[in-house]
């Protein structure tokens, strides 16, 4: 199966976006951005360790769930809400590698605790106008 980066774009990201409320142009093309250019991260990543298409590892999900999403509720639950019901609850990291929408969710939300913000392109600003 062949997935371009507008397969990705309009089937995954944009709804995961929109999903968890937060889906703007810049961030959909940052996230875009990750998977398909980034030297570190993403498809083309020669980095081996990390799991699924933004390279997030076992340690940087755990954190996540463990003093993020565990003090924001509402946020954790349309999250899990993207995850498999029952192979989340034996095997959390699996998801990373299996659900590309959760996965997304995921890098998207590392993004936001980490603080850094993410720019408008002039195009953006120019459509939102």
């Amino acid at each position: 199966m062949y997935v371009t980066a507008e397969h990705l774009r309009d089937h995954v990201i944009r709804p995961t976006l929109k999903y968890l409320g937060t889906w703007s142009p810049a961030s959909e093309a940052f996230l875009l951005d990750i998977a398909v250019n980034a030297p570190d991260l993403g498809l083309f990543s020669a980095r081996n360790e990390g799991l699924g298409l933004f390279h997030i590892t076992a340690a940087q999900h755990r954190d996540l769930w463990d003093r993020y999403l565990a003090f924001n509720p509402d946020i954790a639950s349309r999250v899990r809400g993207l995850a498999s019901q029952r192979a989340f609850l034996t095997n959390p990291d699996n998801e990373l590698q299996t659900n590309l929408s959760y996965c997304t969710a995921i890098a998207w939300l590392l993004h936001l605790r980490s603080g850094r913000l993410v720019e408008e392109t002039r195009d953006d600003k120019l459509a939102s106008a």
